[in-house]
């Protein structure tokens, strides 16, 4: 893969991901990220910000299904991990395990649950025409 330097990416968005790359899209606050299929796939919860809301972008166990939640709970962002035995999440902070529909199904947080945001499956050329200053999640990096 060609790197594309820093400069042409922030000028250009059709320099970050080829126009045909199906992509989560979000926008939450006034502020937009694209989230690539493939990279939620090898990289399931993705734990993010989006301009200043802290979010979660989880894809299910069919490999289709995707949710997107406001991963602040009571004025603290959660840190989210999956242990590789288990569909379950769960939060750094208290141990809880949260199930796809972003509720705590036991641990401290027992019982609550995260506000949902709206995504789309799109096509990232049709994305950024609609959300033209939007970011795009490259693997690994915030």
């Amino acid at each position: 893969m060609t790197r594309v330097p820093v400069a042409t990416l922030l000028a250009d968005p059709n320099a970050l991901l080829p126009a045909r790359t199906l992509v989560v899209g979000v926008e939450t606050g006034g502020a937009s990220k694209a989230y690539p299929v493939d990279a939620l796939q090898k990289q399931n919860p993705i734990v993010d910000v989006i301009g200043s809301t802290p979010v979660l972008v989880l894809l299910a166990e069919d490999g289709k299904s995707v949710r997107v939640f406001n991963r602040s709970l009571d004025g603290r962002a959660l840190e989210f991990f999956r242990k590789t035995d288990s569909p379950s999440l769960f939060d750094s902070e208290t141990g809880s395990q949260w199930d796809f529909n972003g509720a705590a199904t036991s641990g401290a947080l027992a019982g609550r649950r995260l506000e949902k945001i709206p995504s789309l499956k799109d096509y990232w050329f049709d994305w950024k025409t609609y959300h033209p200053d939007t970011g795009a999640y490259l693997l690994g990096e915030r």
